[in-house]
């Protein structure tokens, strides 16, 4: 499928929706029924940017000139207070563009509609034929691995309906557009939550949105059947710790939004990133020495954090964290230790 593009968004697939873990699954359809209690909040993170939360992941939207870019659409009964949400910030600027940081329900499920409500950009010569009409939609950019996860081959029913698709993708480990005269920067992060995870960087702004590469309620969720890795999500923490910049004594600077959670900047993601760590770390060395995964378990490797991470219940417990760690580490080549 060949996708349009702003300058920089290359043609490729998208992930998926499937096969999330069990529990997780289940929860976020317990939330996405519930959706209808919960309302939009917003609040301003820097510059052009802000932060709205309500019943799924947190979504950032960049309001300008050229119209505005969301990324992230939470789950479909979300949609009209979104756009609400948006219009209350934005008046009657048009929605030019969606960006999907991976295909879990809780992050694309309003893609559908969020689009409907929006309206391409379309030039060259066939924008006469188009005309104002707004059916075309925003443009969904999103990983290609997204795309196939949310896409199937032909003759065969896909697990998610072709409007909620992602018309342009890209494959390379970056991509980079210009929209309200600012930069916009997608980094690619292999293998951490998921295998088609997207960060966004808007470099004016100096706003992060990381998706699930970074959270603040609960320990990494680690989506196995999708191509996710602890080791990935180490990487994706260390590399949102090189893109941002602090201000004096590591305070402020560029402001993260996470896909849970509240609001932060780089010395929140250095705590959080030295947890994984640490806790990666012991797994690892239990793996390496022989042990089995209810051993492991056994063992806590992460009980001086279970107060501030920890769950038993819900929809990613402290138990699914450490077996989801323990089969993608023992998936990989021991170290040696010494």
């Amino acid at each position: 499928m060949e996708a349009t593009r702003p300058s920089g968004v290359w043609r490729v697939p998208l992930v998926g929706v499937a096969g999330l873990v069990v529990g997780l699954g289940v929860a976020l359809v317990a939330r996405q029924g519930q959706s209808d209690a919960v309302a939009v909040h917003s609040i301003k993170v820097g510059g052009s940017v802000y932060m709205l939360v309500g019943a799924g992941g947190n979504v950032a939207v960049q309001i300008g000139d050229d119209g505005v870019l969301v990324v992230d659409t939470e789950f479909d009964q979300m949609v009209d207070k979104l756009v609400a949400e948006i219009r209350r910030l934005a008046g009657n600027k048009p929605i030019r563009y969606i960006i999907n940081t991976h295909g879990h329900p809780d992050h694309v499920g309003g893609n559908a509609r969020l689009k409907a409500a929006g309206e391409a950009i379309i030039a060259g010569n066939v924008a006469r034929d188009v005309g104002g009409d707004r059916a075309t939609g925003a443009a969904i950019i999103a990983h290609e691995n997204v795309l196939t996860k949310m896409s199937a081959p032909t003759g065969r029913q896909p697990p998610v309906p072709s409007a909620a698709w992602p018309t342009d993708t890209f494959f390379a480990r970056e991509m980079d557009f210009t929209f309200n005269n600012e930069a916009v920067q997608l980094f690619h992060e292999p293998a951490a939550h998921t295998d088609g995870d997207v960060m966004v960087l808007f470099r004016r702004s100096d706003v992060l949105a990381t998706g699930d590469v970074f959270v603040t309620t609960s320990y990494p969720v680690i989506d196995l059947q999708n191509g996710g890795s602890l080791n990935g999500v180490v990487d994706g923490l260390n590399h949102i710790i090189e893109i941002t910049v602090p201000h004096d004594k590591q305070e402020g600077g560029t402001m993260v939004i996470p896909g849970h959670g509240r609001v932060c900047d780089e010395a929140d993601v250095v705590d959080y990133r030295d947890m994984v760590t640490i806790i990666r770390d012991r797994i690892r060395r239990m793996i390496t020495n022989g042990m089995t995964l209810e051993e492991v378990k056994s063992a806590r490797p992460t009980r001086d954090y279970d107060g501030r991470y920890g769950a038993t219940s819900g929809a990613w417990t402290t138990e699914m964290f450490v077996e989801a760690s323990y089969r993608s580490l023992a998936q990989t080549p021991k170290p040696e230790v010494k």
